[in-house]
């Protein structure tokens, strides 16, 4: 059965920021990729780095691991450079009443 995690209000995350949360021992990326928010398991495939700590390119809506360098879409998890293959689960994002939520299961 999936639940809603609250993670904070809108504004609080403005175009080109990130937030990480924590769910039953599960970090989660929370990205607002030019106004499009999106939710990613926060764990480098490749060799566990947090993914929150990386670059963050909004206009490609990517992100990159900060020790390795492997690029992942934040809109389906798919790793898309080398050396990660593995993709990062993604999770579905509602915003209500002004706030940012993220369904988990």
């Amino acid at each position: 059965m999936s639940e809603l995690l609250e993670v904070c209000a809108l504004a609080e995350l403005p175009a080109g920021e990130r937030r990480t949360v924590a769910w039953e021992g599960t970090e989660i990326g929370v990205f607002n990729c030019d106004g499009e928010i999106l939710a990613i398991e926060d764990v480098c495939t490749h060799d566990g780095a947090s993914l929150g700590d990386g670059p963050l390119d909004t206009g490609a809506c990517t992100v990159e691991c900060p020790r390795h360098g492997a690029l992942f879409d934040l809109r389906t998890g798919a790793a898309l450079t080398l050396p990660a293959y593995i993709p990062v689960e993604t999770f579905p994002v509602l915003v209500e009443d002004g706030q940012i939520k993220i369904e988990v299961e």
